[in-house]
Order: structure tokens, then C-alpha cells, then sequence
């Protein structure tokens, strides 16, 4: 299996953009059970494609493995390469939970994309590819609403 993962135990630069990085994945040892995995991202950063300037995101990103699982590193660097990436709120989380698709296959996926506010008006975006599996154990993503002065 190592030898397939070319990201994890190396030394990885991060890549220009999201177009170039690379999601490398791992047999998912149990895909006959199911069960959830969450990545939580609480210091993603992209940037306004007209300002320029720097947004920031808590993303948490929920799936159900059907044949394969994510390897974290190649996931952590995918989110990375946002940083320099011009996009709006939506555009960015809708892309990771494309391109999360596209690779995974998953038999469920969802993702909560919580910006901090930008204009003084925070945008959460959330996208999920339909009703959670039956029986499935679905924690609530434990991020709450934004309050600002409150």
C-alpha cells in the first residue's frame, strides 16, 4: 500500500492550486460496515477572487467510506492548496466536495463550509449528495451559528 501513497512520509510541497494537487486514497478495510469519517479544517483559508484579500472557513467534511478512505495528508495539502486560490465561499466548498466525490466515491458525503465574515456578513455554505444512510450514527458538526458581539 505504501508504495502506491506518493505524499505520505515524503517531503510534499504544496501545490499552486487545487487543480494540481494530488487525493491519493487507501482501501477502505471495512466497506461492508457503516461508519462516518470526519475531517474537520477550522483554519481553512482562500482568498476574495476580486479583492485579493484572504477569507477564512471552519470546514467540516463528513463521509460514509464505500470502497476507499482519503489518506489525511493528501487531503490536508488539497485544503492547503486553497490558500492562494481566488474563489468565492461557495465555489470553494462546493469544489472540495466535487472533487471529494470524484476520487472517493463515497456512499454518503457531506461538507459544512462555516466562513467567518467578510463585509460584515458571515456565509455558511453547506452541501451534502442526499439523505444520510439509514442507521447511520450522525453526529452534529458542533459548529455553531455565528454570533459576533451577540
Amino acid at each position: 500500500m505504501k508504495k502506491s501513497l506518493r505524499q505520505l512520509g515524503a517531503a510534499t510541497a504544496l501545490p499552486a492550486d487545487p487543480e494540481s494537487a494530488v487525493l491519493e486514497t487507501v482501501p477502505n478495510p471495512h466497506p461492508g460496515r457503516l461508519y462516518l469519517v470526519r475531517f474537520t479544517a477550522p483554519e481553512f483559508t482562500s482568498l476574495c477572487p476580486v479583492t485579493g484579500q484572504p477569507d477564512f472557513a471552519h470546514l467540516v467534511i463528513d463521509y460514509v467510506p464505500a470502497r476507499k478512505l482519503v489518506e489525511s495528508k493528501s487531503l490536508k495539502l488539497f485544503l492547503g492548496s486553497f490558500r492562494n486560490h481566488g474563489a468565492f465561499h461557495e465555489d470553494c466548498t462546493l469544489a472540495i466536495a466535487v472533487r471529494l466525490e470524484k476520487v472517493l466515491r463515497p456512499k454518503w458525503l457531506r461538507i459544512g463550509g462555516y466562513w467567518y465574515p467578510r463585509g460584515g456578513m458571515p456565509i455558511d455554505v453547506f452541501y451534502q449528495t442526499g439523505p444520510a444512510p439509514k442507521g447511520l450514527w450522525l453526529p452534529d458538526q458542533g459548529v455553531p451559528s455565528y454570533r459576533g458581539r451577540g
